[in-house]
């Protein structure tokens, strides 16, 4: 049995003319880098792997990415493309499929990962079908509710790992995750079976509407008069601009 603990980072330009609706949909989230660690059976580390990808959805890197992560446009124009880095990728996984088992640090790595693979019309069947999402068990284990998830590095602090990497890397925040993995390693760590296809059906929610009538008349109670038009309008638009969330804190 094998841990193949791994991150991703993505890149997403809306701004770039290959970007469409269709796109987007199928793939929003443009894998640039995998960083994975292989572990065995006992913890032990065994093997690395760390490929950039050169982008073909949104050849140019979001300003934004780059700072985070620190990959730009130019650094990437020498990679390989995605299916050529997904051969290497399996390769580096090496054993039977059944027989590893994906880690990672929240699901979205996960989703991302299969949509990819999807988009490029690359055989899913080859990526191990196991998993572990070690976020929640960490939370629990530092004494949490398995809702209350954590980020990578507030984890790490929390379990005092050292850090001698920064974060934001697809190979560094893997060897975070394996070392976490490490530390919180117990029985209760049971890997599921993850399946690309799930869609959670979310229950219909009932449109509410606001009764505005009755919000002015409450604000001409409080305030002993009739409001004027101009009033009546600044109410209806602060209700609805506090609604989108724009100004909390």
């Amino acid at each position: 049995m094998y841990y193949i603990v791994f991150d991703l980072e993505f890149n997403q330009d809306i701004s770039s003319p290959f970007f469409t609706d269709k796109d987007s949909y199928r793939c929003p989230f443009e894998i640039i880098q995998i960083g994975a660690i292989k572990i065995d059976s006992s913890l032990n580390t065994v093997a690395t792997f760390n490929r950039y990808v050169t982008p073909t959805i949104y050849p140019h890197v979001n300003p934004f990415i780059t700072e985070l992560t620190g990959i730009t446009t130019e650094q990437l124009l020498l990679e390989a493309s995605f299916p050529n880095i997904f051969d290497n990728f399996i390769e580096f996984i090496e054993d039977d499929e059944d027989d590893c088992v994906f880690c990672t640090w929240g699901m979205s790595d996960m989703k991302e990962l299969f949509r990819n693979v999807t988009y490029h019309q690359l055989d899913i069947n080859r990526l191990p079908k196991l998993f572990i999402n070690l976020q929640p068990y960490v939370s629990t284990h530092v004494g949490l509710s398995h809702s209350k998830l954590l980020n990578l590095k507030t984890a790490v602090e929390s379990l005092q790992i050292s850090m001698p990497y920064p974060f934001h890397n697809a190979l560094y925040d893997a060897y975070y995750t394996a070392e976490l993995f490490k530390k919180i390693q117990c029985p209760s760590l049971h890997p599921k079976r993850y399946d690309p296809y799930y869609v959670k059906i979310r229950p219909k929610q009932t449109k509410k509407i606001i009764d505005f009538e009755q919000l002015i008349l409450q604000f001409e109670k409080m305030y002993a008069r009739e409001l004027n038009k101009e009033e009546k309008d600044m109410i209806k638009l602060a209700y609805k601009m506090g609604k989108t969330h724009q100004f909390l804190k």
